[in-house]
């Protein structure tokens, strides 16, 4: 309900803003202006839409080949002892740990559309256990925090994007948008931790999460004691292109030895993988279309004007302002978001301080309210308790990272 008020609201208030410019300022084009703006950014979004299809073909081929040939499981196991602390409520071995699993994987693969199926079932499972039907349980909001917190480990879509839109090295935001997620989902789960009063100190916990922590911290040290530019620039590219490849071939190589039918498998995959571009078709027409004549008719720059005028006069550098749309609309709607980080591209450009920053931005959480209505609302949950509270304090976090990782690499753009 609160993205069709948002929806709507943008034309509402389009419109006001281009009949004040028509009447008292005399601007005789701006809805020339509009109008123009809303077709081309409906062109837009059914192309970058069908441009996905090949990479989202790709990516889903590929979690196939994982799934049937055991790499998830593998996965799965590796990280049980760490569920099964942080879901105390949740037997060793359920199928609820495998289905979040899965989910978060999909995550970690930057394939959000992909992971929502796989979301509501992890939550059906985990609503078998619940002994109040209507109430969200601590299970289901630790699951749900950590699904919004949206740790990315491969931004499949936003990499896609920017290789479409021309970006020189379409991979170099990777390492930022792994830190600024990482940051994030740590905050949301150390927020529910202390609300459920689940023990992050316990031995096998702080081993996982200081492991993971020692890894991402020396990369980003190693970053910033690199100072140069184009070594923070080769360094990202090569790790990141590196890393991806070396996820690709552990897939293959354990189908290949559980003798599965590898290209088979990324067929079936490829299809699913179709069939999520086309489905997005609608979504990002609709928020870039109303995102579009929005920014066109001046009202999106009034507003930036007012943060832009704030920081400014605390003496607070004003670039990152520019990419603050997409952060307000994250938490709300992935496609919403989505769309605001292709408008500041075609304002400023997919290789610039915001085109950079609005990636990051998009990468860093995911879209807290839109989770919480459609998983909760899948298994009929009225009261959600502290689930929205924890997801938005996720969701700050994961904003302020964004920010100052994206001055930590890209500080030296325009």
């Amino acid at each position: 309900m609160a993205l069709n008020y948002i929806w709507v609201g943008f034309f509402l208030i389009a419109f006001i803003v281009g009949l004040i410019k028509l009447i008292f300022l005399g601007d005789t084009e701006i809805f020339t202006t509009m109008m123009k703006a809303l077709f081309d950014r409906a062109k837009l979004g059914f192309e970058l839409s069908l441009g996905l299809t090949g990479i989202l073909a790709l990516w889903m081929g590929i979690m196939k080949i994982g799934e049937k040939g055991g790499m998830i499981n593998i996965l799965a196991r590796l990280v049980s002892p760490l569920f099964t602390r942080l879901f105390p409520e949740v037997p060793k071995n359920h199928p609820a740990i495998g289905s979040m699993m899965m989910n978060f994987s999909a995550n970690m693969l930057g394939l959000d559309n992909a992971a929502t199926p796989l979301g509501l079932k992890a939550m059906k499972d985990l609503q078998e256990l619940n002994p109040k039907k209507d109430t969200a349980s601590n299970a289901q909001i630790m699951f749900l925090v950590l699904n919004t917190s949206g740790l990315t480990l491969i931004p499949v879509s936003i990499l896609a994007l920017r290789a479409m839109k021309g970006s020189t090295n379409p991979t170099d935001v990777f390492l930022p948008i792994l830190i600024a997620t990482f940051i994030s989902s740590m905050v949301g789960l150390i927020f529910t931790a202390l609300v459920q009063k689940i023990n992050l100190l316990q031995p096998i916990i702080l081993a996982y999460l200081l492991g993971t922590t020692a890894i991402i911290g020396g990369m980003a040290t190693y970053v910033w004691h690199l100072h140069d530019p184009d070594k923070i620039s080769t360094f990202t590219n090569v790790f990141s292109n590196l890393l991806l490849f070396l996820i690709i071939i552990s897939f293959i190589s354990v189908a290949l030895f559980k003798k599965i039918n590898i290209y088979d498998a990324f067929i079936e995959g490829a299809k699913d993988g179709f069939q999520v571009a086309v489905s997005i078709i609608p979504y990002l027409v609709a928020m870039l279309a109303a995102i579009g004549v929005f920014t066109a008719s001046g009202a999106m720059e009034w507003v930036l004007d007012i943060f832009r005028f704030g920081f400014a006069h605390l003496g607070i550098d004003t670039r990152f302002v520019d990419g603050l749309p997409t952060a307000f609309m994250k938490p709300l709607t992935g496609g919403g978001a989505r769309a605001a980080m292709v408008e500041s591209w075609v304002e400023h450009g997919v290789d610039s301080f915001v085109g950079h920053l609005t990636s990051i931005l998009q990468g860093s959480t995911e879209t807290t309210f839109y989770v919480l209505a459609v998983y909760f609302g899948s298994v009929k949950i009225k009261n959600t308790r502290y689930a929205a509270t924890a997801g938005i304090v996720a969701d700050i976090a994961g904003i302020i990272a964004a920010i100052v990782v994206t001055y930590l690499f890209f500080g030296n753009l325009k």
